[in-house]
């Protein structure tokens, strides 16, 4: 007759810490289960709205580069102008006060009567100067304008994307990117609107107000 074997149940003592840890791994499981971006994942509507609104910050991103380029190019084709402006000024009295100091007295009476040709063909070169500086600072406040749209419009998508990454599958749905403006009184915008756009263009006053003063500047030299 076959011996019966006895079959032992050994038990392993656990001790506090690996009961901790254990406790650990299933709270964070729990954790992760319930976390909002979880929730996200498997809600379809969710997670097809977070994917446009991604797609759409990145499209924001890449246009307020652009726009950010465009200003540094018209800046420096703005700078260039003034240059070209100051050098031709520069080069074109230099030149003037040469040749009125080459012609002998008799000859300064007749030159003298035709101040207003070298001065007409000042003025008519700094007036077209003026207008390219200010069609170069139009375009710029016109895509400085543009750029602040982007960026409120950007942010307001931002803090969009962050609520319903927070708030999961309880975000509403419903909810759309509202870029929040400061509104402003319309005395106060009258008000500001006249040194607004003095700052703005300021460049183009500066050189008008110079072109005035070089006018004359031919006739102090050839009388």
């Amino acid at each position: 007759m076959a011996e019966m074997k006895d079959t032992h149940i050994v038990e392993i003592p656990v001790d506090e810490e690996h009961q901790q840890k254990v406790l650990r791994c299933l709270n964070a499981i729990t954790a992760i289960q319930h976390h909002p971006l979880m929730e996200i994942s498997q809600s379809p509507g969710h997670l097809l709205l977070l994917k446009l609104w991604q797609r759409e910050e990145d499209r924001f991103g890449r246009r307020i580069s652009l726009k950010e380029s465009r200003m540094d190019s018209i800046r420096r084709e703005i700078f260039q102008l003034c240059c070209f402006f100051l050098i031709f000024h520069g080069f074109f009295l230099t030149l003037l006060f040469t040749s009125s100091n080459e012609h002998n007295n008799s000859d300064n009476i007749s030159t003298c009567k035709k101040w207003w040709i070298p001065s007409m063909l000042s003025l008519s070169t700094s007036l077209v100067y003026v207008f390219l500086v200010q069609v170069k600072l139009y375009r710029y406040w016109k895509v400085w304008r543009q750029l602040q749209r982007e960026r409120n419009d950007n942010r307001a998508l931002t803090r969009c994307i962050q609520e319903l990454r927070m708030k999961g599958a309880s975000f509403d749905l419903s909810k759309e990117p509202q870029s929040g403006k400061r509104m402003k009184s319309s005395s106060v915008e009258i008000k500001w609107k006249p040194i607004t756009w003095c700052s703005q263009y300021l460049i183009t006053i500066c050189l008008v107000c110079l072109t005035g003063l070089l006018f004359p500047a031919s006739k102090f030299m050839l009388c």
